[in-house]
């Protein structure tokens, strides 16, 4: 993740700088966006370690508009059996700024008995509902009475999770941690009405 000026030009050249496949996610996401202008943006490139230890690369990238949340996924994956090239899949939806649900945002901040007002959090987790993804967990529901044989069925928790998207100062520098910081402000700044 390097910038997040408030252009389509900026858009492209943060997509440009991140260097995975920019030609492939630029048309992704500049299909997606069409005539729309951008208000704000975030591009964040990870790399992750598959089974057999090979290291593959995902960038999403979140673009606010005046009317929606873009939000476009591309991941590598390496060649499988009968296909000896490995091949990258993007994703892109668009999400009504009115089917935004929730933004939250989970600041982390060391020490925080001495915590001075303006200092950036290290790490920063920032996620969006729009009711497009639910997790279910559930487990065996119990009672009390420890010699208790009885099924007394399950409880669980159904959360709305649709993204997540998580920075920190220590693996992605303090620029990106501000800049998902200001994304977050100008993300839950659209879906206030």
């Amino acid at each position: 993740m390097r910038e997040t000026r408030v252009s389509v030009t900026g858009l492209r050249e943060a997509i440009d700088r991140s260097g995975y496949y920019p030609a492939l996610v630029a048309e992704a996401v500049e299909s997606a966006l069409g005539e729309e202008s951008v208000i704000a943006f975030v591009v964040h490139h990870e790399a992750t370690f598959d089974p057999r230890m090979e290291v593959l690369r995902h960038v999403t990238v979140l673009v606010l508009s005046p009317s929606r949340l873009l939000v476009c996924h591309t991941d590598e994956h390496p060649p499988e059996e009968g296909s000896p090239h490995a091949h990258a899949s993007t994703t892109t939806e668009a999400v009504r700024l009115s089917s935004v649900r929730s933004v939250a945002v989970t600041r982390v901040v060391p020490d925080p008995g001495s915590y001075v007002p303006g200092v950036p959090p290290t790490e920063v987790m920032l996620t969006i509902g729009w009711g497009a993804i639910s997790h279910i967990d559930l487990e065996p529901a119990t009672c009390s009475e420890e010699a208790c044989e009885a099924d007394h069925g399950y409880t669980g928790a159904i959360t709305a999770d649709d993204l997540s998207l998580r920075v920190s100062e220590a693996a992605d520098g303090p620029e990106a941690v501000a800049r998902v910081l200001a994304f977050a402000k100008a993300l839950s700044a659209s879906t206030a009405s």
